[in-house]
C-alpha cells in the first residue's frame, strides 16, 4: 500500500522545466522584434537614400555614433535593472570630457587624458553611489543634482570655450589608419564593453545581485545580499561606462566641450527601455539595450541623410519610448 508514494517525486522535476519555457521564448521573440525593426530601418534608408545610407563610411559612421552612447547605455542598463536610474550620465560625460582635455591634463599625454576621463567618471558615480545607497536619497534627487552640479563645473572649466585635443596618439584613434580590419576602434571598444557587460550580468553573481536588488530589495537583503554595497558599486560602473564614452567622444571630436553629453541620460534610458530593461526593475539585457541603441542611432542617421528637422526625430523617438512602455506593460500584465 506503501508503493505508489515514489511515484509523485517524478513528477516534480518535470514540472519545473515548464515554466521557465514561456519566459525564454518571449526573451527571444522580444530580441527579434528588435532585430526585425533594425532591420525595416536598414531596408528604409537603403530605400530613401540608396546612394548614401548604405555606403561604407555611412555604415561606419553610424556605428561610431552609436558607441559613445552605446557605452552609457551599457551602465544605465545595470543601475535600472536594480531599480536605480541616473539623470547624471550626460553631465558626467561632460565634465569627464573637458577636465581630460584641460592644457594641464594634456601635458600628461595619452594616458594622462584617458585616466582623468575615467577617474572623474568613477568619481562621479561615486558620489551618486554614496548618496544614494549611504545617504538614503532618493536616486532621481541625487543624479538629477549630479546634473546641475556637473554641467557647472564644466561650464566652469571651460569658460564656455572648446578646448582642442592636442595629443597626436589621442587624435590617431580616430583617423581611418587606426581602423582594425574596416572597423573603427570606438566601435571595438563599445564590442568589448558590451560583451564584457553581458558576461558580468548574466555569468557572475554580481549580475544575479543586481537582478534580486531589483526584483525586490529587501527579499534580496533578507538573503543575505548587501543591497547598499550593490547599489553603490553599480553606480561606480555608471561612472566607470561616463568615464570611457568621455574618451571616446573625445576621439571622435578631437576636443572637449560642456555641452556635450547633452541629453545622454535620455537616450540611454530610452535605448534600455526599447530593449526591454523595466523601469521598475528586475528584468533587462544588455543585447536588448545595444539593439535600442542602434535603432535609435540608425534612425537619427536616416532622418539626417533625408535632411528631416531634429524636432520631428524628437518626435519620433517619443512615440518609440511610449510604445515601448505600453508594451512593456502589457507583457507584465499577462506573465502574472
Amino acid at each position: 500500500m506503501t508503493h505508489p508514494a515514489p511515484a509523485a517525486s517524478p513528477a516534480a522535476p518535470e514540472a519545473a522545466p515548464a515554466k521557465h519555457k514561456p519566459r525564454v521564448v518571449r526573451m527571444d521573440v522580444r530580441t527579434l522584434s528588435l532585430l526585425g525593426v533594425l532591420a525595416a530601418l536598414v531596408v528604409i534608408g537603403g530605400i530613401t537614400q540608396p546612394g548614401s545610407f548604405l555606403d561604407t563610411d555611412n555604415l561606419q559612421l553610424v556605428l561610431t555614433q552609436a558607441s559613445v552612447i552605446g557605452v552609457v547605455t551599457v551602465g544605465m542598463t545595470f543601475v535600472i535593472i536594480s531599480g536605480g536610474i541616473d539623470l547624471s550620465v550626460g553631465a558626467i560625460v561632460a565634465l569627464a570630457g573637458v577636465w581630460a582635455t584641460t592644457v594641464a591634463t594634456q601635458e600628461y599625454g595619452f594616458a594622462g587624458v584617458l585616466f582623468t576621463a575615467i577617474l572623474v567618471g568613477v568619481g562621479c558615480g561615486l558620489v551618486n553611489g554614496v548618496l544614494i545607497a549611504y545617504g538614503g536619497m532618493v536616486p532621481f534627487i541625487a543624479t538629477l543634482a549630479m546634473l546641475a552640479s556637473g554641467r557647472g563645473l564644466a561650464l566652469q572649466i571651460t569658460d564656455g570655450k572648446t578646448q582642442m585635443v592636442t595629443v597626436p596618439g589621442v587624435l590617431k584613434l580616430g583617423e581611418r589608419d587606426s581602423y582594425v580590419l574596416g572597423i573603427p576602434p570606438l566601435v571595438l571598444v563599445f564590442v568589448a564593453v558590451t560583451v564584457i557587460g553581458w558576461l558580468i550580468l548574466n555569468r557572475t553573481t554580481f549580475g544575479r545581485r543586481t537582478v534580486a536588488v531589483g526584483g525586490n530589495a529587501e527579499a534580496a537583503r533578507l538573503a543575505g545580499i548587501d543591497v547598499r554595497r550593490q547599489r553603490l558599486y553599480l553606480y561606480l560602473l555608471s561612472g566607470l561606462c561616463c568615464g570611457i564614452a568621455a574618451f571616446l567622444l573625445i576621439v571622435l571630436s578631437g576636443s572637449g566641450q560642456n555641452t556635450n553629453g547633452n541629453l545622454y541620460e535620455l537616450d540611454a534610458i530610452a535605448a534600455a527601455i526599447i530593449g526591454g530593461t523595466l523601469l521598475t526593475g528586475g528584468r533587462g539585457t544588455i543585447v536588448g539595450s545595444v539593439l535600442g541603441v542602434l535603432i535609435f542611432t540608425t534612425i537619427q542617421n536616416i532622418f539626417a541623410l533625408n535632411n528631416l528637422q531634429s524636432d520631428v526625430q524628437q518626435i519620433a523617438k517619443g512615440a518609440i519610448i511610449v510604445v515601448a512602455v505600453l508594451v512593456q506593460r502589457r507583457t507584465a500584465s499577462t506573465s502574472h
